[in-house]
């Protein structure tokens, strides 16, 4: 298959899965497609449409920005995501502006579609709910985590949430893989690279985390987890 065709299929959307092939294919046929660069925005919490979007292939970062230009970080959407749903649901306006990681391939569906699409099928609206609803817990851990815990704490839970992200479970290693950058971590968590950089020099000491080659590698993942909760029982 030719690489243009393969990257314009829905086939590995996780909202759309256990849909009839056909219903895919039809689906995708009422997308609007979309091939983002690198860093290149895709929409700002400004714009005015309302469509979700499924990502494709690539990566989706999902930002905002303090008054000084301060950049806050809430989400990474992978190939097989979605976002844009808020605004699709209730025709408010964009709550955070989006932008592609690296080269991106994006799906949007019109609000209307979409309603046709949930009314139809009861597994796409039981997976949107799904979504939604790890949406706000994820919000909630994280307004926890900012009013409870100090900034070398919220490093050390932000590294614990992506080796989880990457397979690990609560006890044994994970491999995080690309390396995230010390800005990457700072933005999510609201500190300084430089405070980053301080507190992954002190785990490496520790021998809790490990640089090899293009990925990071959690040691011991369950003494990482005994920090974190530590520090939350406070």
């Amino acid at each position: 298959m030719r690489e243009p065709e393969r990257r314009k299929t829905l086939d590995g959307i996780a909202l759309l899965k256990g849909l009839p092939p056909q219903e895919i294919r039809e689906l995708a046929k009422l997308c609007v497609w979309r091939d983002c660069k690198a860093h290149e925005q895709i929409f700002d919490r400004h714009h005015e449409s309302h469509d979700i979007y499924f990502v494709v292939a690539g990566r989706a970062r999902i930002v905002n920005y303090s008054m000084s230009g301060r950049e806050v970080s809430f989400d990474d959407i992978p190939a097989g995501g979605t976002f844009g749903e808020l605004a699709a649901i209730d025709g408010g306006r964009r709550s955070a502006t989006v932008v592609a990681i690296e080269d991106t391939t994006v799906a949007t569906l019109s609000p209307r579609h979409l309603l046709e699409l949930v009314n139809k099928h009861p597994s796409v609206a039981v997976a949107m709910l799904k979504r939604l609803a790890h949406m706000v817990r994820t919000a909630t851990d994280r307004i926890m985590d900012l009013s409870t815990l100090g900034a070398h704490n919220r490093v050390f839970a932000e590294l614990l949430r992506l080796a989880r992200e990457a397979g690990g479970g609560d006890h044994g290693q994970a491999t995080i893989r690309p390396i995230p950058t010390h800005s990457d971590i700072a933005s999510r968590v609201s500190t300084t690279r430089e405070t980053v950089a301080r507190v992954l020099s002190e785990l490496q000491h520790a021998d809790l985390v490990r640089r090899e080659h293009n990925v990071l590698l959690v040691v011991d993942i369950g003494r990482l987890r005994d920090m974190v909760e530590e520090f939350r029982g406070e």
